[in-house]
């Protein structure tokens, strides 16, 4: 089987692999650029950048094409009314099913400075002091003190989009 990811990150395409091999077993991923024209997004966002970059990257020249998006999303009786949460789309050139990962809170200091402009890599980058920490392990992992990585958030989010692809009588796919 052979997988393209909307993305060079090597996380995500990790991620990628791992979630399609837990049930395909031999998997070939691959990652190519995909701009999306959300540096940070939210809300509604975080989806159509999954579903953007998912679309982009697609060619019969693979069996899917996956697009993953981190962003912020509102959630009430939060400390800073947001959630990051990691959404996967899975394309087959027809037709797209979509999960998410499970969601984490930011410090507010990473969340203000979202609200203008800034993407919350950067922030995080300067809290931690670790370059590209997203493309290495992610926030989460600095944040989790390395309980859980980003690539794991990946493949758990990629994971529930392919439910659909693994039940397709029970989908209609």
């Amino acid at each position: 089987m052979k997988v393209v990811v909307g993305s060079k990150n090597p996380t995500k395409i990790e991620g990628t692999r791992l979630a399609f091999q837990q049930f395909f077993g031999d998997v070939e991923v691959v990652g190519v650029e995909v701009l999306t024209p959300f540096k940070q997004p939210f809300e509604e966002q975080t989806i159509n950048g999954a579903i953007e970059r998912a679309l982009k990257s697609y060619s019969k020249s693979f069996d899917f094409s996956v697009g993953i998006e981190a962003g912020l999303i509102a959630v009430k009786h939060t400390i800073t009314g947001y959630m990051d949460f990691q959404v996967a789309v899975v394309y087959n050139g027809e037709k797209f099913t979509i999960g998410f990962g499970p969601g984490f809170e930011y410090p507010k200091k990473v969340v203000e400075q979202a609200k203008i402009g800034v993407e919350v890599g950067k922030t995080m980058e300067k809290i931690s002091g670790i370059k590209d920490l997203g493309k290495k392990f992610g926030a989460v992992h600095y944040l989790s003190k390395g309980a859980i990585s980003r690539i794991e958030l990946s493949r758990i989010a990629v994971t529930m989009a392919l439910i659909p692809w693994l039940n397709k009588d029970l989908y209609e796919l």
